[in-house]
């Protein structure tokens, strides 16, 4: 491993690139607003560590040696560059990882970027789709919305952003010519979408006591699967209102049954009490906001 290079003392360096740009030490010194001393005093102590002599002393100012003319180019684009960095990571936008399940991803969040965009140009938002319980340190996770019942960890807090209403949709072409909501024979004749929730048994009990036949169905392992279906007119699925609350006021959706299911298992926003930064509590605030907009 190469030894480590002794660098010149960034005060120096500064009072040099002053210095170069001006060739006198009383302009120097009115640009970084210190004394003339002073610069004169970081430009020998910069060429005491070199052991270079950088600049000839004249009778108008400064005049550079030839190793202080290549020298101060470097400075010079060295300083030029930092500036350049500096200015873009200033002016880059805030980033926030959100860690949310694909379907809330695809039928909720996706849906409304364009809104949280407009209020908030300056963040650049960045989704995480998983049904993975993700970790907030390892993965770069800055809030979660998760589905559960607090508490869900002491460093964590959890603001509720939708309870688990569960209803039943389907194409309002699948169900035109029958009489609403449909009965359990009804039901027994139209073909049901599941998703890994497996929540129909629950409904169908919950809605008739148990008297529908259940042979009939097409399998999904999410519940976006299962709401794209149903607006394909493929059958009637299971889903939280709030995920399909536009398309039923759009009328792409209808609700079949009257019957909802409370599920337990609550959306809630993750946020860590310590360490957010303060774009995420902007994206925080926005997300809470929505939810009480009922958007």
């Amino acid at each position: 491993m190469p030894d480590e290079i002794d660098l010149p003392p960034l005060n120096g360096l500064r009072a040099f690139a002053a210095a170069g740009r001006h060739l006198t030490f009383r302009a120097a010194a009115e640009d970084l607003g210190v004394t003339q001393g002073a610069v004169a005093q970081q430009v020998r102590g910069l060429e005491e560590h070199l052991s270079l002599r950088l600049f000839l002393r004249v009778s108008r100012g400064l005049a550079f040696t030839e190793e202080g003319r290549a020298y101060h180019a470097a400075v010079a684009r060295a300083f030029s560059q930092l500036s350049e960095a500096t200015v873009a990571l200033r002016s880059a936008p805030s980033r926030v990882t959100i860690s949310v399940t694909p379907t809330f991803a695809s039928k909720w969040l996706i849906p409304r970027l364009a809104e949280f965009t407009e209020a908030h140009p300056g963040i650049d938002l960045r989704i995480t789709a998983t049904e993975r319980v993700s970790s907030f340190h390892a993965d770069g996770i800055d809030l979660a919305v998760r589905q559960g019942q607090p508490p869900f960890g002491a460093s964590l807090r959890a603001d509720l952003l939708f309870p688990q209403e569960i209803i039943a949709v389907c194409s309002p072409n699948l169900i035109a010519r029958q009489d609403l909501p449909l009965d359990a024979a009804a039901l027994s004749r139209v073909t049901l979408l599941h998703d890994s929730h497996d929540l129909w048994p629950k409904f169908i009990e919950a809605a008739f006591g148990g008297e529908v036949e259940l042979s009939r169905g097409l399998r999904f392992n999410q519940t976006t699967l299962t709401i794209d279906a149903a607006l394909a007119g493929q059958g009637i699925a299971l889903a939280s209102r709030f995920l399909v609350q536009r398309d039923l006021k759009a009328g792409h959706l209808v609700q079949p049954l009257d019957s909802a299911l409370e599920g337990g298992l609550d959306f809630y926003l993750l946020t860590p009490r310590q360490g957010a930064s303060d774009a995420s509590l902007h994206v925080r605030d926005w997300l809470l906001g929505m939810t009480s907009q009922g958007a």
